[in-house]
């Protein structure tokens, strides 16, 4: 999936905390998620990663509690582990206020070698 980031809403405004145990919630966002996922099952391992040549943050709110992640790979987030069945949905921020990357948000069910 494609999009572009970043937003004028604080992600602490959305997420409701400063962090979470995946990672600072920094960065803007837009008030509306930029996508939404729904998983049939549980999976054991998946992977969300965003791709972009900014400097991006990722908050997800799904069963289960809300992750943030910055940075996780260069200035890139990802979340990674466990996923129950359920709705997601997927806000693609950035780190400064008023700035915005296109990205690729990219979803594997088997860990990154």
């Amino acid at each position: 999936m494609r999009g572009i980031s970043g937003g004028t809403t604080e992600t602490q405004q959305l997420s409701l905390t400063p962090k979470t145990e995946t990672g600072d919630c920094i960065g803007f966002i837009d008030r509306e998620p930029d996508h939404e996922i729904t998983l049939t099952a549980q999976f054991n391992f998946l992977r969300l990663g965003i791709k972009s040549s900014g400097d991006t943050i990722l908050l997800v709110k799904g069963p289960g509690g809300t992750w943030c992640n910055d940075d996780h790979t260069d200035r890139n987030p990802v979340l990674e582990g466990q996923w129950l069945a359920g709705t997601y949905q997927i806000w693609v921020g950035s780190y400064t206020k008023d700035s915005s990357h296109p990205y690729i948000l990219e979803i594997r069910e088997t860990p990154q070698k």
